[in-house]
């Protein structure tokens, strides 16, 4: 393996290869697209009923998806699934957690992982690893009670934290986590415990690891540390297709400087193959399992969560598509609006919709509607609409609403009037 120093700016990766001919940003767009799953067609906009077995497909080659609890539009989890494969079932995450074939752990954020890739994440449930203060200190200030927090658990679950018969004191400000809560969080970040959230109300539950991690999956050997890290990048450049080292380690949350030589360690291996890109200043590297197909036929929505644009750095370099979420940034200086999804189509973003599910009045309201610079809107408006109809009948709402607010949103009205008729 390799040891190479990090020292300043710049780190030698050895080049155990010859180093290809510059991409064209177009072509690591469409690398990067079909590693995400993007390079099909989506069964369950073409009326195939979505199941478990097409969420498992989208999940290996994603390896992450990010929990949130926003519900402006739908739940971010789920979005992941319908711009990869159409309208679905809405319990499928649910179900197949319970089942023992998907978990929850803090990776980019709260997060969606194959149950292969529990062994990986070892190192990250020790007690010793970081972990935020408030969740290690209960259990060193009330070790007991953690104790009769997991004994409640083996007795009683799953539960949730407040079917705690001790749940501790009532919260006073909003994000305040009674002692209930933090320990089961506690349990959960050690491995204790595992949670997941149920898809009507997005509580959240806890269960003994052994009762929801399959047993040949605990008994899978557990890698060092930085085996693990290593597997982990791999992953990553795996679903990334061509990345930086940057976007490698931002993936699964790991430290880059630590990263950089595990990074090497995949780029001697052959796993990772240094290639310039057009534009991007920084070191980038083709995965040995990424395809370069010849076009990619996209058509959907993305979550702000998204693994696509979660990097906005990365969105910005592949796409031009300068994003930015500002649900905290305050109502008179937001750009776009609270909640924008970008608007994938072909291998462009073209546009973005503040979207909003008023279920109350059934329907789907854009408040805002912005197109990209370069993209014909009529054409773009057209294709949107139709995305905003497949969207709305999945959420089970009958009528659109496009409010009159940014450049795209007139022809846009248009298009969905015209697809209503």
């Amino acid at each position: 393996m390799v040891g190479s120093p990090y020292s300043g700016q710049a780190f030698r990766y050895p080049l155990a290869v010859p180093v290809p001919e510059t991409l064209s940003l177009a072509q690591a767009r469409r690398i990067a697209l079909a590693a995400q799953g993007f390079d099909g067609p989506r069964p369950g906009a073409e009326g195939t009923r979505v199941d478990q077995r097409h969420v498992r497909r989208v999940h290996q080659r994603l390896d992450v998806v990010q929990i949130d609890s926003v519900n402006v539009a739908v739940r971010s989890q789920e979005m992941p699934l319908f711009a990869r494969l159409g309208p679905h079932p809405h319990d499928l995450w649910e179900r197949l957690t319970r089942a023992g074939q998907v978990f929850e752990s803090w990776c980019h954020e709260a997060s969606l992982l194959p149950i292969d890739a529990w062994p990986l994440l070892a190192w990250r449930r020790h007690p010793d690893s970081d972990m935020w203060p408030e969740t290690r200190e209960v259990n060193d200030r009330r070790p007991e009670y953690v104790q009769a927090v997991l004994d409640e658990v083996r007795d009683a679950g799953p539960l949730w934290a407040g079917e705690l018969s001790d749940p501790g004191h009532k919260a006073r400000v909003m994000w305040e986590r009674n002692d209930g809560k933090k320990a089961l969080e506690y349990l959960f970040s050690t491995g204790q415990v595992v949670a997941w959230h149920d898809s009507e109300n997005f509580t959240r539950y806890y269960d003994l690891t052994e009762r929801m991690i399959p047993a040949e999956i605990r008994a899978l050997p557990v890698p060092a540390a930085d085996d693990a890290k290593r597997a982990l990048l791999d992953r990553a450049g795996r679903a990334l297709g061509i990345a930086t080292d940057r976007c490698l380690a931002d993936y699964h949350r790991l430290n880059l400087h630590r990263a950089r030589p595990l990074i090497a360690d995949l780029v001697e291996d052959g796993r990772l193959i240094p290639i310039r890109v057009r534009g991007w200043k920084e070191m980038t590297f083709l995965h040995a399992e990424a395809r370069l197909p010849r076009w990619i036929r996209a058509r959907c929505l993305l979550t702000p969560f998204d693994s696509l644009v979660w990097e906005r750095n990365r969105a910005k370099v592949l796409f031009g598509f300068d994003y930015k979420i500002e649900i905290y940034v305050p109502a008179p200086e937001r750009v776009h609006g609270y909640y924008v999804l970008p608007f994938l189509l072909g291998d462009r973003l073209v546009a973005r919709v503040d979207a909003k599910a008023d279920r109350h009045r059934r329907t789907l309201k854009i408040k805002a509607a912005y197109g990209e610079p370069g993209h014909d809107q009529k054409h773009v408006a057209e294709h949107l609409a139709a995305e905003l109809w497949l969207m709305a009948g999945w959420l089970g709402l009958p009528k659109v609403k496009i409010e009159p607010k940014g450049d795209l949103a007139p022809v846009l009205a248009s298009a969905v009037e015209a697809h209503r008729a």
